[in-house]
């Protein structure tokens, strides 16, 4: 059955239609489904795939080559060979810049295609897939491609008989794992870095959403990124993804993901050569209202940081602390965002809230709301799996009221459209809350004293703080956590540190 076939003519029951415009693109949509190596797509080594499912309709869209350790060692020789050629790393900075400035241009010619690709892979709406996450990708290859020829070395203080040269070198092959719930997005704040700093790259795709990852691997080919320097294993992360990390010919590895898996790209290091490893793991992120602050736009950003992507954004706000004295007013204000993103078709151009990834993340979302329930804090809006004759995984946007911080809900990552709302008293008593949770990824305060702000943004133990704000600073604000978050920094000047080595060199 054709997609076309799949989405329109067999259209899921009870959700909206798609556009006539998404029709004729879905006629014409081919998804790539091999292994990427050494410029070309190819089989897995076993000969194995594993299907596709969308979660739009719990229909099998594609039949993906899945990769594992064989496939990622043919992976890294390919890489080892590019590098060490100096095809792509001994580059001047001038041709590196220009080659991925084609390649942003590329990505940007085919936008629509990588959106569709997305959005039927893991359900984000169409319209964020295209006007949000494709277009961060263009903008994320062409930022870094022209940051290539602007970051200087470092000469350092010596007395006058010496010249003390301090150089960033690119690291090597470095393998990088990437994560379903924004699957370009997450790749192009690994892959732009990795490419920009002359380094040879394995990417594994999580298996729940590789197809947009395949395109864009063969759009960097006909960018002109040499054969090699840029390789796409999908697979499963306990053979693929294990492989990758226990690889003793990577040099570094990158990984997005739950701070669960997380752990095992440490243990793999220490078990193979060393090689350092920078994580971007979970997070329960606070956000705290204070009376003062403008309740309207508060009430916007905080359902819409929650709801959007339907919650499976690791730096959510799914903390709500709000002061005391203004929960009632607020939380009227907000179980209207929720009725406005209720769950529908991600094909319809219209729709802001789309599907949860896949039958096992419902099942998870869902245990959550009834463990909320069952700990006692109050079912306020949503709550249900909703459009189950769809065949797809639909859930509504969620919020519980009194809630405590020890409860369950407080202090686990849910990873969907789920508000856990807990009252406070003073700044004081937010501080501790906010601190009380083994993450610390992202904060956000919203008060008008700046005064408080500023004290605030020091005492929250947080990779990010933001005021009156839940999701800004773009690209040239490093992102990362504290605690079980993670370790390392990606976007900004800072994310090439990761891909680089330190080289100190003395002239006598």
């Amino acid at each position: 059955m054709s997609l076309a076939e799949t989405f329109i003519k067999n259209a899921p029951q009870g959700i909206s239609p798609a556009s006539d415009e998404i029709a004729q693109a879905l006629s014409r949509l081919e998804p790539r489904t091999q292994i990427f190596i050494d410029g070309k797509f190819v089989p897995a080594a076993s000969g194995k795939t594993f299907d596709r499912i969308s979660p739009i309709n719990g229909k099998v869209i594609a039949k993906v080559a899945e990769g594992d350790a064989e496939d990622i060692d043919r992976a890294v020789k390919s890489a080892r060979k590019a590098f060490d050629s100096g095809v792509w790393s001994d580059l001047a900075p001038a041709a590196r810049k220009k080659t991925l400035l084609r390649f942003a241009d590329l990505l940007a010619k085919h936008a629509d295609e990588l959106a569709l690709l997305e959005t039927i892979d893991m359900g984000k709406p169409i319209r964020f897939s295209k006007a949000v996450d494709v277009a961060m990708v263009i903008e994320h290859v062409r930022w870094y491609a022209e940051a290539i020829d602007k970051v200087y070395d470092e000469i350092a203080p010596t007395g006058p008989g010496g010249l003390g040269m301090i150089r960033r070198e690119p690291m090597g092959v470095v393998g990088a794992v990437i994560p379903w719930n924004y699957p370009l997005l997450m790749a192009a704040w690994k892959f732009a870095p990795i490419l920009a700093a002359g380094n040879s790259l394995v990417m594994k795709p999580a298996e729940q959403s590789p197809l947009s990852l395949l395109r864009v691997v063969e759009l960097a080919a006909e960018a002109g990124i040499p054969a090699g320097v840029f390789n796409v294993v999908p697979g499963f992360g306990p053979t693929a993804g294990a492989a990758l990390g226990k690889h003793m010919d990577v040099d570094a590895i990158s990984f997005t993901g739950s701070t669960e898996v997380g752990k095992y790209f440490l243990k793999y290091s220490g078990e193979s050569n060393m090689k350092p490893v920078s994580l971007e793991c979970g997070g329960k992120s606070p956000n705290i209202v204070f009376a003062d602050a403008d309740l309207d736009q508060a009430v916007m950003a905080s359902g819409m940081g929650v709801f959007f992507n339907s919650g499976q954004s690791c730096n959510a706000p799914t903390r709500l602390m709000i002061e005391a004295s203004i929960k009632d007013q607020f939380l009227e204000k907000l179980k209207g965002v929720a009725a406005n993103m209720a769950p529908d078709n991600p094909l319809n151009p219209k729709t802001a809230h789309g599907t949860i990834l896949d039958g096992t993340q419902t099942k998870r979302i869902m245990s959550y709301i009834e463990a909320g329930q069952k700990e006692g804090a109050k079912l306020f809006a949503g709550g249900k799996q909703v459009h189950q004759a769809s065949g797809g995984y639909y859930i509504e946007p969620t919020i519980f009221d009194n809630v405590k911080n020890s409860m369950k809900i407080a202090q686990e990552e849910i990873f969907g459209p789920v508000i856990s709302v807990i009252a406070f008293k003073d700044a004081n008593e937010a501080v501790q809350i906010a601190n009380d949770t083994i993450y610390g990824l992202w904060a956000s305060v919203w008060t008008k004293n700046i005064d408080r702000a500023l004290t605030l943004s020091r005492k929250i133990r947080a990779g990010t703080v933001t005021i009156n704000d839940v999701d800004g600073g773009g690209i040239t604000l490093p992102f990362g956590g504290y605690k079980q978050s993670g370790i390392g920094r990606d976007k900004s000047l800072h994310a090439l540190e990761k891909y680089t080595q330190m080289k100190a060199i003395y002239i006598k």
